[in-house]
């Protein structure tokens, strides 16, 4: 299966092995609760798919990388412990508690959260004399004489003989205690996260044309060549860092991420197109309308299928981004207003009584500070909740120091003016990416009309996540028209199996 459906069964699992019956005892043994062991190539998302489901559930995650663990530090160190057993004072060896069971208690204390993942990377390559410790932690949930946590679930990823020669075969006694999960590389559901983790839109545009560059691995004469999605997810962030430093991303930086010569020679020759068409074409004149724009299209009207679809790439990496603001704001926006409608009645009751109100809105946004750094430690917050939250006090903070400065009789009148101007911003905010969306459509009709172009352009608003919501939310009269007119959902494959045939750069 690939990464998307595999997390959706570990959120199964997750949530059936922590079911509870009327009195509070988790319904299921934890014996019978069978560690989920997956299976894939190296750099597909295993651990990154771990950490979204322990968000979703809502349960803290504790991962360790297993082959980085001697037998003590799995199992505890020995120590000597005098016992008297009928009558005779005997010497008897013990042992301390495990690092990763300590970690688990460590990790309840500061979260708060009693239910967790443990989760162990690369569980088929320990050593020889930590194997027997593993098959006793898979069956019986304990390292040494110390016990995993009741309301913890273990989980548990490795890679295939062929990627690692470190891998040691697990035997059928072991396999017979582990649910164990395959995971495929698959470029449609790595483009889902791409757009919403803000991958370059540059490689997201590469990879639409050539998908097979997505995940390679082969061994040569020359040895090992690979490409895996935590490459490109990587060579994304310093592509991003070397745009804010006003740097160039070469050809020998690529293949720092892109292990494999011909794959980073293709994608470096690439960027240097679409740094070219970045400059031929200005998207902020695009977007607004700009005189321009109707050049441009009578100029791409002439260009290449690949630099047609480089050009809808940087469409979309524009809106992409001005959605993803708009989402960030709203959750800020909204979170703001819970907490404004839940603080409202003792803010009034504090002016009513003459409290220092200023302090006491000050003492509240330093209560919701620390929720938020509990829940970043406990890894519950994606980035656009830790948005949410670290605007939300930050404003509840300035509230807070203005009532001290100039107090209020009434002092949620002020709040709530303080607190119109942000959702009359965020109004501002989306009429202009509305504005910007049909302008965008607008330049497409002008430049291709109801043609297969079109469809990829809807093909890559309804992908990601933060132009499909904004759309649904605000609503955008082109995006649905065309999309009915051009039955999107029947031609989109053929379409890109257009894509998938398209040649090399050699050409260009």
């Amino acid at each position: 299966m690939n990464i998307k459906e595999a997390k959706e069964e570990l959120i199964r699992t997750v949530r059936a092995y922590l079911l509870k019956d009327e009195d509070g005892a988790y319904r299921m043994d934890s014996v019978r609760q069978r560690p989920v062991l997956l299976m894939g190539p190296p750099g597909i998302g295993k651990t990154a798919v771990m950490e979204q489901v322990a968000r979703e559930c809502k349960v803290a995650l504790v991962s360790y990388t297993i082959t980085h663990h001697t037998r003590q530090s799995a199992i505890g160190l020995p120590f000597i412990r005098e016992k008297k057993y009928g009558g005779t004072v005997y010497s008897v060896t013990e042992y301390t508690m495990s690092e990763i069971v300590a970690s688990i208690h460590e990790t309840m204390e500061q979260t708060g959260l009693k239910e967790g993942i443990l989760f162990l990377d690369e569980i088929n390559c320990v050593s020889e004399t930590l194997a027997p410790t593993m098959l006793q932690f898979l069956q019986f949930k304990m390292f040494g004489s110390h016990r995993i946590p009741q309301g913890w679930v273990i989980a548990a990823a490795g890679n295939p003989p062929e990627y690692n020669k470190s891998v040691r075969e697990f035997d059928i006694v072991t396999l017979d205690r582990v649910r164990t999960i395959s995971v495929e590389d698959n470029y449609d559901v790595w483009k889902e996260y791409a757009y919403q983790r803000g991958i370059h839109p540059a490689i997201i545009s590469y990879l639409d044309m050539k998908r097979e560059n997505f995940y390679h691995v082969q061994t040569t004469v020359d040895g090992m060549e690979f490409v895996t999605a935590r490459g490109w997810e990587d060579l994304s962030e310093i592509m991003a860092a070397y745009e804010l430093l006003g740097q160039k991303t070469g050809e020998s930086t690529v293949g720092q991420y892109i292990q494999d010569v011909k794959i980073a020679k293709d994608f470096a020759n690439y960027l240097d197109f679409y740094e070219k068409y970045r400059v031929t074409y200005d998207m902020e004149a695009i977007l607004t309308g700009d005189a321009r724009a109707e050049a441009f299209a009578k100029q791409l009207k002439r260009a290449p299928f690949d630099e047609r679809l480089s050009i809808i790439g940087l469409l979309m990496g524009s809106l992409g981004g001005l959605c993803r603001d708009v989402y960030q704001r709203d959750a800020f926006v909204g979170m703001l207003f819970g907490i404004l409608k839940q603080e409202k009645e003792a803010v009034t009751e504090k002016d009513q009584m003459g409290g220092d109100t200023g302090a006491y809105v000050l003492g509240r946004a330093e209560e919701y500070r620390r929720q938020w750094e509990q829940k970043m430690k406990a890894g519950l917050l994606t980035k656009d909740e830790q948005y949410a939250w670290k605007n939300s006090v930050q404003k509840l903070e300035i509230y807070g120091k203005k009532l001290c400065q100039t107090p209020q009789k009434d002092s949620f009148s002020l709040i709530r003016r303080e607190f119109q101007e942000e959702t009359e911003q965020l109004r501002q905010q989306t009429q202009d990416v509305q504005a910007r969306l049909e302008k965008a459509f607008s330049f497409m009709e002008n430049a291709f009309g109801e043609s297969q172009e079109m469809v990829i352009f809807l093909t890559e608003l309804t992908t990601n996540f933060y132009t499909l919501n904004f759309i649904q939310e605000n609503g955008c009269e082109a995006y649905f028209t065309y999309n009915q007119a051009l039955l999107f959902e029947d031609r989109q494959k053929a379409i890109l199996e257009e894509i998938k045939s398209i040649e090399g750069w050699e050409h260009l």
